[in-house]
């Protein structure tokens, strides 16, 4: 991971499915566990719910409150 990555969380749109078009970071918990039993999508946006799911998870969300702000 790296420190862009948690910019991008919160200003990338989520591109299909029943959330498209939410913001990343935005996606509720159970969309991103669901992902996490079923398998994350290949390339950088598999990466990225991987990442938002490891945040959420550990209850660490209101660390991208800053970022917010910034985009």
């Amino acid at each position: 991971m790296n420190p862009e990555d948690l910019e991008t969380l919160v200003t990338l749109r989520m591109p299909f499915g029943r959330y498209g078009g939410w913001l990343i970071a935005d996606l509720p918990g159970s969309y991103l566990n669901w992902f996490a039993r079923e398998g994350f999508p290949p390339g950088e946006i598999g990466r990225l719910l991987h990442l938002m799911h490891e945040i959420d998870h550990n209850g660490l969300s209101d660390l991208l409150d800053p970022l917010r702000r910034k985009a």
